[in-house]
């Protein structure tokens, strides 16, 4: 017997990144290097308070709490707080995660859904919310708005601001519906703002501010992450926060299953969670480099839409965009093509303002050379 039919296919998507690979290598040819704009992993530095405490912490021969030290509870749920309006959430009301997108693809399987489950997703989005709604054997619809999905009754909802990938900001309005739509239903809202840092035309609004929510936030969970906020992409840094009947399942899930954050990173998240300081100067950071991009992308012919928050640049030259990121390898810079997020996307690219101010620098004067 082939070791192979243990394996139970589960009808999953191919790996977009793995479509690009030609575009890549075109890119990486260019005489003067790739200036690869297609990943939004971070290259700036993780803050030297994070690495300090990680370091202090890092003699931890005993396993880490799932639910977090007390004192990262209590830096989530005061983060939550001051930065986002929510209530007073207390210790149950928060949980540390092993990287927001590991958060993503198993909540479905996590909350016990399957197949007469319906998860909402938004039209253009983040591949992941979809993965992880197959894994579970869930359905998927997708929405622009709460009104495309007035006649069903979903298990779970996400949202979505700022966009990944457009980097659209939702009003306190269009959250509300959603906050709204997810009570009337019986659905939990689950809010992904883990760009909501980063708001450049648009001030984010969080699904767990009470003027959303009226100061209620029962079944409504946000999910943040330190990954970009903080430079702590390696060390698989998110939470979540909000209603804590719907927190303490997931933590009793996540005990069984090990899901546990390591203490070195708790203690590190804990510091830079009290910290603003480094958030602003990650802030002035991406901006120069969105200063950059932007004005050259207008000049080569690129219209640059939505992209009021978040560290993307969502931008068309009206053609398909996997024949736009040809375009772009050609000049030794790597795109994402717009459909990876969905049918809607697709005469777009998303260029993201990770890189280097070199490589920005060097890809916006290839755009305009």
């Amino acid at each position: 017997m082939s070791t192979t039919s243990f394996v139970r296919p589960l009808n999953l998507p191919d790996f977009p990144w793995d479509t690009i690979a030609g575009a890549a290598a075109r890119a990486r040819s260019h005489p003067d290097g790739i200036c690869d704009l297609s990943v939004g992993t971070p290259v700036d530095p993780t803050p030297e308070a994070g690495r300090r405490a990680l370091a202090e912490a890092s003699d931890a021969p005993g396993y880490p709490l799932t639910w977090g030290t007390p004192a990262l509870r209590a830096a989530i749920a005061g983060y939550l707080t001051e930065r986002w309006g929510a209530p007073e959430l207390g210790d149950r009301g928060v949980l540390p995660v092993i990287g927001t997108k590991e958060l993503v693809g198993w909540l479905p399987t996590l909350l016990g859904l399957g197949p007469d489950d319906i998860v909402v997703i938004p039209a253009t989005a983040y591949p992941t919310y979809a993965v992880g709604a197959a894994v579970a054997g869930c359905q998927v619809v997708v929405a622009e708005s709460a009104d495309d999905v007035s006649d069903l009754r979903p298990a779970l909802v996400w949202t979505n601001s700022p966009s990944n990938p457009t980097g659209r900001v939702a009003d306190a309005g269009e959250t509300s519906d959603w906050v709204d739509y997810c009570r009337r239903n019986g659905a939990l809202l689950v809010a992904d703002e883990c760009y909501g840092e980063f708001g450049w035309d648009a001030e984010p609004v969080s699904a767990l501010d009470s003027r959303v929510n009226g100061g209620d936030v029962t079944g409504i969970i946000g999910a943040y992450s330190l990954s970009k906020r903080s430079n702590l992409a390696g060390y698989r840094a998110g939470f979540i926060g909000g209603d804590p009947a719907v927190v303490s399942a997931l933590l009793e899930v996540r005990k069984h299953l090990g899901m546990m954050v390591p203490f070195p990173v708790q203690a590190a998240m804990t510091v830079l969670l009290r910290d603003d300081e480094h958030v602003r100067a990650q802030r002035e950071r991406y901006l120069a480099r969105r200063q950059v991009l932007a004005p050259a992308l207008a000049e080569a012919g690129f219209r640059i839409d939505h992209s009021q928050a978040g560290l993307y640049l969502w931008a068309t030259r009206g053609e398909n965009g996997r024949r736009t990121v040809e375009w772009l390898a050609e000049r030794g810079i790597l795109a994402a093509p717009g459909d990876f997020y969905g049918a809607a996307g697709e005469k777009h690219v998303r260029i993201a303002l990770t890189a280097t101010d070199e490589r920005v620098a060097a890809a916006a004067s290839r755009l305009v050379g």
